[in-house]
């Protein structure tokens, strides 16, 4: 297994100096820009991404060999129009900028050590707000720059006016000369349009009027980027505005491809908005953490893929031809709601699977477990032969809040109302149920906001856009107001540091939260998201609080530790697509490393969850205390690490549950679950039953299936002391209905 490496670390980076020095160096920064050009502070820089050259050599400022870790030397070397070679100036207040690269926008100029020295190198390292990352860009006669870093006075600078490829970038006292004068250029690929608010530097913004070229560079780009990136840091968003494109849009990790328009056929691709398993060959069990989202797609040669699993939604889209889920090695579990395919779906490899209000022309296709809820043209309930669990009506739904571009060419917020009782999508039949939210009414939460930030502008009265990025919190974001909206685009990830609750909900009205990436870090946390303080005792039916592809994820991305993922003390709350997940593999995995008891807790009564994932908790996975409660599809792997039986006992009971309900519940009703084990650890290792609840009137569980991975460990019953076992000599055991 690896663990994060340790290693020696050099002293803190971006970390203000001492007040003496701060003063000294702002006093030497003020008056190198001022004896260099008077007009210093009226410099207007692009916004877009750009190359920075300089003019002596005519050679760019670039991250060696493509690299984004800390330390990364920032050089010179020939123009090769790489994304090494392509900046975004950020502002950071009084006319300073960070400067980000557009490999990892996390990564900014850095002068190494936070030295005020002649000669000190210049690197890339994680923005964290120090003067030693702040530059002042100076605009002299003929257009061309040079930059004055906050902390220490002085120009960046190639050493000895070197025209070398490699020469590493340097501080120096200003001087005037040519190897501290850059020109900047308009970086290839399109640059936003006219009227795009300030959504930071990791959302494209496409529209009709950009050259097909330039659209497919930066597709590209951002793909051959992410295609392998698991568990880097890098996020973004690529948004078409309405209109028609030629594009093949292949969708990697931490990517957000999707429509502005406010209906999915406003935005028309005539090519591929796709997901595919090349990196793994063909094997899509692990590609996570993406999404398709509001566009139609005419599919080059009739057929599209979404070749994915857990955490990857396909939503409001509209597919003129078949969409195909596999890419002929294994995939395991996928979502997609309010969308609408032309011709056939076909499941191929797909282990399990939810479809939740949405259309097809038909469907092909059936492994362990595949639930369709409030779809048209759904397969007849057959299961287990084959395993199809059909519901013919969503019994309370509330879709996904977007972004889109009015006709007036405004940015808003479309909030869906909330529906009963559907079937099919919320669009297609012209009628879109639900309201607009002007984008001033929300703080827009960039790299480099901090939780005191965000915090006051929730305490302000605004909703949150979290643009693509990982953020870091020292403070838990309290979302007290009703009907407040938290939008995440491109998988915006918060990791609370110190471990703190990332987010806490009040148990208030209509509150969204969507398009979020929880990331356990290092410090257990009791709690990464709750929803209502203990005993919370309002009834919410009417405007009910919702959750929307929320992921939680411990380990994986490096060590992470959090006793429960989430809690649900609420009443009336609706999951919309979740992925709760203790990492299997990936940094920092191991028994004792990523710690996790409990994925799921709900506390709250009459909550429903659709497409439930939970896997790989250590104790019971999923715990539902509160009556009333429903589950449409629930998807489950247990721990493949207890070391041994003695380390995963409940008691005299061998494992704990997936999914258990509590003794005192007199009503839940649950649809489609499916748990699986692969003790890799120890094969030996039993888990006495998957589900567990109580014998009563109003408890109701349909089409369970357990699976025993390559027969890699044994589930002894399905629910209770009922059905199974799965095992090596019976890998699948299937049960219709329980306890």
């Amino acid at each position: 297994m690896r663990t994060t490496p340790t290693s020696p670390r050099a002293p803190r980076r971006g970390t203000p100096p001492t007040p003496l020095l701060a003063l000294g160096a702002l006093l030497a920064s003020l008056v190198s820009a001022t004896a260099l050009a008077p007009a210093a502070r009226a410099a207007t820089l692009p916004t877009g991404w750009v190359t920075v050259a300089a003019r002596h050599s005519g050679k760019c400022v670039d991250a060696a060999a493509g690299h984004t870790t800390d330390g990364t030397a920032v050089q010179q070397y020939a123009c090769n129009a790489t994304t090494a070679q392509q900046w975004q100036f950020q502002p950071t207040g009084d006319g300073y900028v960070r400067v980000n690269n557009r490999n990892d926008p996390s990564k900014a100029w850095d002068v190494t050590d936070v030295s005020t020295a002649d000669a000190a190198p210049v690197q890339l390292w994680s923005y964290g707000g120090g003067a030693n990352q702040q530059w002042l860009p100076v605009q002299e006669t003929g257009g061309t720059y040079h930059f004055v870093n906050r902390n220490s006075g002085k120009c960046l600078d190639v050493p000895g006016a070197s025209t070398a490829d490699g020469a590493r970038v340097q501080q120096y006292a200003c001087n005037g000369t040519a190897a501290q004068s850059f020109s900047l250029d308009a970086a290839a690929g399109p640059q936003p349009p006219a009227g795009t608010p300030d959504f930071g530097p990791n959302v494209t913004v496409f529209d009709p009027s950009m050259s097909a070229s330039s659209i497919q560079s930066r597709l590209n780009q951002v793909f051959a980027q992410q295609e392998k990136n698991q568990f880097g840091a890098q996020r973004y968003a690529l948004l078409f505005k309405p209109g028609t494109y030629s594009a093949d849009a292949n969708v990697g990790f931490y990517t957000q491809v999707a429509g502005l328009g406010l209906s999915p056929d406003d935005v028309t691709i005539n090519g591929a908005v796709h997901a595919e398993a090349d990196w793994f060959q063909g094997n899509a069990t692990q590609n996570f953490w993406r999404s398709a989202e509001n566009l139609s797609v005419n599919p080059t040669g009739g057929s599209d893929r979404w070749a994915v699993s857990q955490a990857a939604p396909y939503r409001r889209m509209h597919v003129r031809g078949d969409l195909q889920l596999d890419d002929g090695g294994w995939s395991s579990g996928g979502f997609i709601a309010d969308s609408k395919i032309d011709g056939q779906v076909r499941s191929g490899s797909q282990q399990q699977w939810l479809s939740r209000n949405t259309q097809w022309g038909s469907w092909s296709g059936a492994n362990w477990n595949m639930v369709f809820v409030g779809d048209v043209n759904a397969p007849a309930n057959t299961f287990p032969h084959p395993p199809y669990t059909t519901v013919a009506q969503s019994p309370v739904t509330r879709e996904k809040p977007f972004l889109y571009v009015d006709g007036a060419g405004a940015y808003q917020v479309f909030v869906p109302a909330t529906r009963t009782n559907t079937e099919g999508t919320t669009w297609s039949g012209g009628s879109r149920p639900g309201s607009s939210l002007g984008i001033d009414s929300f703080f827009v939460v960039k790299p480099g906001a901090t939780a005191a930030d965000i915090n006051q502008a929730l305490a302000h009265g605004k909703n949150l856009l979290f643009t693509p990025g990982v953020y870091h919190l020292d403070q838990t974001l309290n979302v007290t107001r009703a009907d407040t909206v938290v939008l995440g685009l491109g998988l915006a990830t918060l990791v609370p540091d110190n471990g703190i609750t990332a987010m806490d909900v009040a148990d208030v009205d209509g509150v969204n939260i969507a398009g979020l990436l929880i990331d356990a870090g290092p410090v257990n946390s009791q709690t990464l998201m709750r929803v209502g303080r203990s005993g919370a005792s309002a009834r919410h039916s009417a405007d009910p609080i919702s959750l929307h592809d929320v992921f939680f994820r411990v380990g994986g991305a490096g060590v992470g530790r959090a006793t429960q993922s989430l809690v649900v003390n609420s009443s009336d709350v609706i999951g919309d697509h979740m992925w709760l997940w203790r990492a299997d593999h990936g940094s920092g995995v191991g028994w004792t490393s990523n710690t996790a008891a409990n994925g799921l807790v709900v506390n709250g009564t009459d909550v429903t969850m659709y497409g439930l994932f939970v896997e790989h908790y250590q104790q019971h996975q999923v715990i539902w205390n509160g009556n009333g409660g429903r589950t449409y599809f629930f998807q489950n792997e247990m721990p493949y690490d207890p070391p041994g039986q003695a380390a995963w006992m409940n008691g005299s009971t061998r494992g704990y549950d997936a999914y258990k309900v509590a003794d005192g519940v007199t009503s839940h009703e649950a649809w489609g679950l499916g748990s699986y084990c692969y003790f890799s650890a120890d094969p030996s290792v039993v888990a006495d039953r998957a589900f567990e609840a109580p014998t009563a009137p109003g408890v109701r569980f349909h089409d369970m299936v357990t699976v025993s991975l390559g027969g890699t460990g044994t589930i002894s019953h399905v629910i209770n002391n009922s059905g199974g076992p799965s095992n090596s000599a019976s890998n699948v055991a299937n049960l219709v209905s329980g306890p």
